[in-house]
């Protein structure tokens, strides 16, 4: 949602598919409209080089390759490292709705944190049943992007000189 180039790779096809897939799902309700290429033939390793942002996957025999870009934020799915280039820079969400994002994110992903500090804890934990806990990672980030985003409204003009109207950001908030 930046505009950075991501390349994932793998020695895994299903899972440079996934990954890639994962990535754009967590926009929703958002929609990824740059190049997106889950599966980039070898032959075609020099379109990683093109200036517009990207989504795409590569298998692990060309890491090699993949090394010498400059402005690609590069992750490897099968060692599970995220490479950041010193010239990218990723701006964070603004405070406090990082440390709520973050907060969200670790108890769904670690239900057992909710109960840490009980001097009785339950006696089971719910185990993260896959497709729940597919819907509660993208409620997460939906309710981010809702945080975010609220009051945009306030910043839009209708313009009606056209035969269509037309809306426009007028101010930033």
């Amino acid at each position: 949602m930046t505009e950075h180039k991501i390349l994932f790779h793998s020695a895994s096809y299903s899972r440079l598919t996934e990954g890639c897939r994962a990535l754009t799902a967590l926009m929703y309700p958002f929609r990824y409209t740059h190049v997106y290429i889950p599966l980039l033939p070898a032959a075609l390793v020099e379109v990683l080089s093109t200036p517009t942002p990207f989504i795409m996957g590569v298998h692990s025999s060309l890491k090699h390759e993949v090394t010498e870009l400059m402005d690609v934020i590069v992750a490897d799915l099968d060692g599970g490292s995220i490479m950041v280039p010193d010239g990218v820079s990723l701006s964070l969400l603004p405070e406090p709705l990082l440390s709520q994002t973050q907060d969200a994110l670790s108890l769904v992903l670690q239900p057992e944190l909710s109960c840490a500090d009980y001097a009785f804890p339950p006696l089971a934990t719910r185990a993260p049943h896959s497709p729940m806990l597919d819907k509660e990672l993208r409620a997460v980030f939906m309710r981010t992007f809702a945080q975010l985003l609220q009051g945009y409204r306030s910043c839009l003009t209708l313009i009606r000189i056209h035969p269509k109207p037309v809306i426009t950001f007028h101010k930033l908030s």
